[in-house]
């Protein structure tokens, strides 16, 4: 190739989009609409996310010869799509080859697949166990040449971990980096991966592009937000979080070697929104990517199930969410007006089904077997678990999905009744603690994310906000009767949990030893109604299930 050949500008298109783990086919078409938007906009290149065709994480699904092969005949289909001059891809696929089953990607143009190459270094930490399924590229990898300018092309966690894979390339003569990855949100995210990027740059020399997933996976959420850092260590673009899109990026050759030169700058959300947002999408696409048409929710006036209502309307819309207030003796006249208040504010379908009946069946029939006993937290989980059957019944006469609504500090101390309120089949607010839903509840009150069906204004009367909070379960009952109040809870419970402190540490900060031990013991036997809840989004960086794997049967205690 001659010089005057090697190209001074090169436009790179970014698919942030959101794929279903398993549907070869959707994923192929989502593929080659993203290229044909991408064409329409003079793209030489397209940059799909890691695993695109499979959808990630495909966990087990590896293990299938039939799913391996599909993959790879979408692979080779969509290759033979750029012989029509168009824009070449890189799209990421598992590859089975003789070295083992990898988390690969394809590059294509012309109408065949010029290269592939292996992820060297898998995750095996939080949420990730690659290492399950797959095998590490057995060699570093190199560049490679599309249309006269080397390419290096990581993959998601070789830019994470010390193996020196940039460095590698770098070395190898790549002259920018083009980053498939699937990175799940956690709160803060975005800075780590900056981070991370700018860190590569530096030891690099070379500018990078950083392309994110969209999209729920079961507990996971993917966020987008897909940006590059220029040799100078600039940030050159940086695209949305938390909406699908194909964005143009123009690439220019310089005497200092290629840089970022246009592309969009979209704003990052402020920590509610993103959280809110991520909660949204992750309900929202559980839902529809599962096949469900609507939803049901035990609404009870209380703030969990309003923001869980609420998050519920707007991704899915009024139509399908339907509020049923299940009352027993010790409902207040409050709930009942707040659960009112809060199904009007959103426009959705709400019913009311009192539970004294079933409840006092259930006390009649276990009247000879509970003789001589003194009533207590039994009675009171009966209201629960009869609130959790109606639910259930609804669901399985109409199809719809049921959405618990307990917050992380209930299921860290074991404050939530299993087969009652943790019936159901995904909660938008597990990994929240109770401080953090109000916080998302007041936010709500005074915004509509983009992309929400919900209503604007106030949508979680004021009154839900205001009152302490209650299961009302007995006369006069709070929670805080027999839990410290929920800031002190929510700090020691993100002490324990997040950051692995130790009980002298968190009494360091100001916390009373006896409630730090007690608290540490609730959640440590709590451990075996957590395994049985229903999966829900991923906030923090240390969620209940994918992160965070404790033994049920555990006598250890932090005696400091």
């Amino acid at each position: 190739m001659t010089k005057k050949s090697i190209p001074d500008v090169l436009r790179i298109a970014v698919a942030q989009l959101n794929p279903t783990v398993g549907d070869i086919a959707g994923n192929l078409a989502k593929a080659r609409e993203a290229r044909a938007d991408a064409a329409r906009q003079g793209a030489d290149l397209v940059l799909f996310t890691e695993l695109f065709l499979a959808g990630y994480p495909p966990e087990d699904l590896v293990l299938k010869p039939a799913f391996l092969a599909a993959c790879e005949r979408a692979a080779e289909d969509f290759a033979k799509d750029t012989s029509d001059n168009g824009p070449g891809v890189i799209i990421g696929v598992p590859l089975k080859r003789k070295s083992g089953v990898h988390n690969a990607i394809i590059i294509a143009d012309g109408g065949k697949i010029i290269g592939e190459r292996f992820k060297v270094d898998l995750p095996n930490y939080g949420e990730f166990d690659e290492k399950r399924v797959f095998q590490p590229g057995p060699d570093m990898p190199g560049p490679v040449n599309f249309r006269g300018v080397r390419i290096g092309i990581p993959i998601c966690e070789d830019i994470w971990g010390e193996l020196g894979v940039c460095e590698t390339l770098a070395e190898s003569g790549a002259e920018i980096l083009l980053v498939p990855n699937g990175s799940p949100y956690y709160r803060a995210k975005m800075d780590v991966r900056h981070q991370v990027a700018i860190k590569q740059v530096i030891e690099s020399g070379l500018p990078l592009l950083y392309a994110n997933q969209l999209g729920g996976q079961d507990e996971l959420v993917f966020d987008g937000a897909s940006f590059a850092i220029n040799a100078d260590h600039s940030l050159a673009f940086q695209m949305s979080q938390f909406e699908e899109t194909v964005a143009m990026t123009m690439w220019r050759r310089g005497e200092e070697g290629w840089a970022c030169v246009e592309g969009p700058m979209s704003k990052i959300p402020e920590r509610e929104e993103a959280d809110y947002r991520a909660c949204l999408l992750g309900l929202r696409d559980y839902v529809n990517k599962n096949g469900f048409k609507n939803v049901v929710l035990g609404l009870s006036g209380g703030i969990d199930s309003a923001i869980c209502a609420a998050l519920a309307v707007d991704a899915l819309g009024e139509e399908r969410l339907r509020a049923i207030m299940m009352p027993y003796r010790y409902t207040s006249s409050d709930s009942l007006k707040d659960a009112e208040d809060c199904a009007r504010a959103l426009g959705c379908r709400y019913d009311i089904v009192p539970i004294h009946e079933p409840v006092d069946g259930f006390s009649h029939a276990l009247t000879q077997l509970f003789e001589g006993t003194k009533e207590g937290i039994t009675e009171e989980n009966l209201q629960s678990r009869a609130r959790g059957t109606i639910l259930m019944a609804v669901s399985n006469k109409f199809g719809s999905m049921v959405v618990t609504t307990g917050n992380k500090s209930e299921m860290s101390v074991g404050y939530a009744t299993l087969y009652g309120d943790m019936n159901g089949g995904f909660n938008p607010i597990k990994d929240l603690y109770k401080m953090q839903v109000y916080a998302l509840s007041r936010w709500r009150n005074t915004h509509v994310p983009p992309g929400a069906l919900g209503p604007s204004g106030e949508v979680i009367p004021k009154n839900i906000i205001d009152k302490a909070p209650s299961a009302e379960l007995r006369p006069n009952q709070t929670d805080q009767d027999s839990l410290p109040p929920y800031p002190v809870l929510d700090d020691i419970l993100e002490c324990l949990v997040e950051n692995e402190m130790g009980v002298d540490d968190i009494v360091a900060r100001g916390h009373d030893r006896d409630t730090v031990h007690r608290i540490e013991h609730l959640l440590y036997i709590a451990e075996y109604k957590r395994r049985q809840a229903a999966p829900g989004v991923k906030i923090t960086k240390k969620n209940f299930g994918r992160d965070r794997r404790y033994p049920i049967t555990n006598r250890f205690r932090d005696r400091g």
